[in-house]
């Protein structure tokens, strides 16, 4: 599966001139958890997380200490600029899943811009990839059939079960038409692993 079948589109993003509390305001407006940030004309500069916004947001409540708590000698960051991320890690639509989800976990990262070119036409978080997952094998198993149907040879046919995402094609067929249906499986949202018995 490529990214651009997983990633969100089109993607929620904010300038570097944005204030943190607006920033605030359009990830819970969205229900997400980082924006990219954009320059003109809405080229990648960097990323904003939730906790890049959280850092300094709060006081101290006096409340919860026995003696008053110094207060920063510098104010709390201002304007997304100050806070985002500029070293970001970034896909291509055209990147396979599996290596974008290795690179996300090595690294922690929870959601990584896609661009086309210097544009930013998506996003994958680790939300979007555990919806993929989330699909019901029976599912799975319509859209493997669907995909085979209408790009395989024709007069080939599989039987096709799903299990957990693993599915298992089996069918008389010569080499290149199995490749051909393994390669087509393999594209379904979902999918984790292809067998082919013959």
């Amino acid at each position: 599966m490529l990214v651009r079948e997983a990633m969100t589109s089109p993607v929620v993003t904010i300038p570097r001139t944005a204030t943190v509390r607006q920033a605030i305001r359009v990830l819970d407006e969205h229900g997400v958890t980082a924006l990219p940030v954009v320059d003109e004309p809405d080229r990648l500069v960097g990323i904003v997380s939730e906790m890049d916004l959280l850092k300094g947001v709060f006081e101290h409540d006096p409340r919860a200490f026995a003696r008053p708590v110094a207060t920063p000698a510098t104010p709390s960051p201002r304007l997304v600029g100050d806070v985002m991320t500029r070293d970001v890690e970034t896909a291509r639509p055209n990147t396979d899943v599996a290596v974008l989800a290795e690179t996300m976990m090595k690294t922690r990262i929870k959601s990584v811009p896609v661009l086309a070119g210097s544009a930013v036409v998506g996003i994958v978080s680790r939300r979007d990839l555990i919806a993929i997952l989330a699909r019901g094998d029976a599912r799975i198993r319509d859209d493997v059939l669907a995909a085979i149907a209408e790009y395989g040879p024709a007069g080939s046919r599989w039987d096709v079960s799903v299990r957990d995402g693993a599915v298992e094609l089996r069918g008389r067929a010569d080499e290149p038409a199995q490749r051909i249906a393994g390669v087509l499986a393999q594209t379904v949202p979902g999918v984790t692993h292809v067998s082919i018995h013959g």
